[in-house]
């Protein structure tokens, strides 16, 4: 296990300890009572799957490096096509839903896909038309679903349910692939 690894330990009223690897960090959830050395212990114990996963971290962030930028003309491209295809698709499952939204804007945004104000507008990434339909539609749904419940609550995934029951597959998907498109977004 590399030892440039940065170690943040969180403790709260849980009963048991996870390990997470995000870059060069792991972070440990633990019990408040947990004594320190026992975390370290764990995290010593689980080497061999941290080895595993940054080596994977580490080669996607290889890859996503080696990409290369949008041209100007290509994100103007995405941004007509998408304000083009988006509004139908929010119009078909607004109705679905049962809400009325107000104004969508479609913007080139380096880290989010998505969002909903307060006030009903809806924002959407012009990357969102490189994607495959179905998860295009997971994230029509998802912002369309905040008019109801403007939060990430059990209530609010249970909105999603009830009209894309693959909304989990997508967002996994999302998670695992969307880098590699809004990692290209010139800087």
């Amino acid at each position: 296990m590399s030892n440039e690894l940065k170690i943040t330990i969180i403790r709260s009223n849980r009963k048991t300890l996870s390990i997470e690897l995000r870059h060069n960090e792991i972070i440990a959830r633990a019990p408040f009572r947990m004594k320190e050395k026992e975390i370290y212990k764990f995290i010593e114990s689980k080497k061999n799957w941290i080895d595993k996963h940054l080596t994977k971290i580490n080669e996607r962030q290889r890859v996503l490096d080696e990409l290369e930028p949008y041209t100007k003309e290509e994100i103007k491209q995405f941004t007509a096509k998408a304000k083009f295809e988006i509004p139908q698709k929010v119009e078909f499952y607004a109705k679905q839903i049962g809400v009325k939204y107000n104004k969508i804007t479609i913007r080139c945004q380096r880290t989010r896909w998505g969002s909903c104000s307060s006030k009903g507008n809806l924002n959407f990434n012009c990357l969102l038309v490189l994607l495959p339909d179905e998860i295009i539609d997971s994230i029509v749904v998802h912002e369309l679903c905040h008019i109801k419940q403007m939060n990430h609550s059990a209530r609010f995934y249970a909105e999603i349910d009830k009209v894309f029951p693959n909304y989990k597959q997508c967002h996994l998907w999302l998670k695992q692939n969307g880098g590699m498109y809004l990692n290209r977004i010139p800087k």
